[in-house]
């Protein structure tokens, strides 16, 4: 099934989901929703309005000499020490590895340094041009026009939705922002200084163990995938029912997180402050009747979260697709992308960040910094990355927030290191040669500091928003035809076969850890040992 008319299905079911069978009345007018292939949804009194693309007679013959050559690429490969040669097609600019099985041979990419392991519709990213695209919109543009929720359904859905289906949409993850009391009950189990992504890992993960029914181990494997024997409108409605829990819960359980580690009372959602609002709320309510966050730091939180909704195959989004593959319930695969994040190479590079700045000090010590990196004394955090060479394009959106921030907050101290820290690094040859531009993390960072976040807390930023797009690659992966259960294959570099020692026969083991088996005794064992 083409894209568009997976996209029209599932916005059709959506609106009977949210709306029910009935047509919307607004201003007395009923309302329908339509998609056509390459258009925006458009208000349609009684049926939809075929909107076909007119293609000239040139254009079809450029379309069939176009496909003719993708069917006519290929690439030979030949084994040099048997002479054997295969013909491997070329699609979308790859080749399938298992095309190498014939010759015996297995791929080696450690890291998936340029391994592919999906086809995806959700993400477009031209790391050379510095280029980041969400279904076919520019990342500055999204971020100048639009709000979160309305990227997280266009992510989810792959259209823009039109204002009925927007407020719909709001509306169905703003009422599942609550928490279970049993949820909040296990929340404040936790020590008074634990670690907020921890928090929040454990609790997503447990959030699964409330809805049997979305628990594919106790209802089915297939439960979310469509098969000939099931209504696919209630596969549709059940997989969007899990998204508006995640969505609407996440940031409820991220908030408490917060509260619980400066030992206030947990506060409950509302839901006429918007996505960001909320969240705010949440985080700094006090004994306020009435109280409303500032609508300035809303929206720079609200255009941080558009950043952050996507990003590609990287280490989470994987991890996501990689437990889905195994069709566990969404709960567990997005608690998995959640401990991805957690890790410091990809979650923790904010904090990072903060931390070199707040090392260096003071401007007058960057080109000092700068001679210490360029002898690998140092590390220069927040610049490159593995997919740009380029600048990123989120770094400038950041930037600009950073300035509203300080507009009302004041500016924080670190952003002038930073800024003298780009000067420098951007007009350095030795930067520009290796295509070393800030990213994302660079100002990121800093706008978080001047809002009064602790830099632990930064991962817990970056984890809400980027749960539209686990989400989004949920959905994709289940209706991928192509999607398997996960498992890679190794070279194995060990013994090829040993016989069995017995035990009061063996020398002592020679392994490079062997000494590494005498854990640390601390002071209070020692104490102990000594007493027998």
């Amino acid at each position: 099934m083409m894209d568009s008319e997976r996209t029209n299905r599932r916005l059709k079911i959506l609106k009977q989901h949210l709306g029910g069978n009935q047509l919307i009345e607004e201003n007395n007018s009923s309302i329908d929703f339509n998609f056509t292939s390459g258009t925006t949804p458009v208000p349609n009194a009684t049926k939809p309005v075929s909107q076909p693309m007119m293609t000239s007679g040139k254009n079809n013959n450029q379309q069939e000499s176009t496909k003719k050559k993708e069917d006519e690429h290929y690439i030979l490969v030949k084994d040099s020490v048997t002479g054997k040669e295969i013909k491997v097609p070329v699609e979308k600019g790859a080749i399938r590895s298992t095309a190498l099985e014939q010759l015996g041979l297995r791929c080696l990419d450690p890291g998936f340094m340029n391994t592919c392991v999906a086809k995806s519709s959700i993400c477009y990213i031209d790391g050379d041009k510095g280029i980041l695209r969400y279904r076919g919109y520019d990342i500055a543009e999204l971020a100048e026009k639009s709000n979160f929720l309305e990227v997280a359904f266009l992510l989810v859905n792959g259209e823009l939705p039109d204002q009925n289906q927007l407020k719909l949409w709001e509306d169905r993850i703003m009422k599942h922002t609550y928490l279970h009391e049993n949820m909040t009950t296990l929340l404040k189990q936790f020590r008074y200084d634990s670690h907020p992504m921890g928090m929040v890992i454990s609790s997503i993960a447990a959030l699964g163990t409330f809805y049997e029914d979305a628990n594919p181990s106790l209802q089915g494997d297939d439960l979310f995938v469509k098969t000939p024997e099931k209504d696919p409108q209630y596969v549709e409605q059940l997989r969007f029912k899990q998204i508006y829990r995640l969505l609407g819960k996440v940031p409820t359980i991220a908030a408490c997180s917060y509260r619980h580690r400066i030992g206030k009372p947990y506060n409950n959602p509302v839901n006429h402050l918007g996505y960001a609002g909320n969240f705010l709320y949440m985080l700094d309510r006090l004994s306020e009747s009435n109280y409303h966050p500032n609508p300035v730091l809303c929206k720079a939180l609200d255009k941080l979260w558009i950043l952050h909704a996507e990003h590609e195959m990287n280490c989470s989004t994987a991890a996501v697709r990689h437990l889905s593959s195994s069709r566990v319930d969404p709960y567990t695969a997005v608690a998995a992308g959640a401990g991805a994040l957690y890790g410091p190479l990809h979650g923790g590079a904010c904090e990072a960040v903060l931390e070199m700045l707040e090392e260096i000090k003071t401007k007058e010590n960057i080109p000092k910094f700068i001679e210490d990196v360029k002898a690998k004394k140092k590390k220069l955090m927040g610049f490159g990355h593995r997919i740009y060479k380029n600048y990123d394009p989120r770094a400038k959106i950041v930037k600009q927030v950073a300035e509203e921030v300080f507009q009302v907050l004041g500016k924080e101290p670190l952003i002038e290191i930073a800024e003298e820290l780009e000067r420098i690094a951007l007009s350095d040859p030795y930067f520009k040669e290796r295509k070393l531009y800030p990213n994302v993390d660079f100002y990121s960072g800093i706008i978080y500091r001047a809002m009064g976040f602790p830099s632990d807390y930064f991962p817990v930023l970056f984890l809400i928003p980027r749960i539209a797009g686990w989400l989004a690659h949920w959905m994709e992966s289940l209706d991928d035809e192509d999607t398997k259960i996960y498992r890679p294959r190794q070279v194995y570099t060990g013994y090829d076969i040993r016989s069995y020692v017995p035990l009061n026969h063996r020398k002592p083991s020679q392994t490079k850890s062997a000494e590494s088996l005498k854990s640390f005794i601390s002071t209070m064992s020692k104490r102990r040992t000594e007493t027998r």
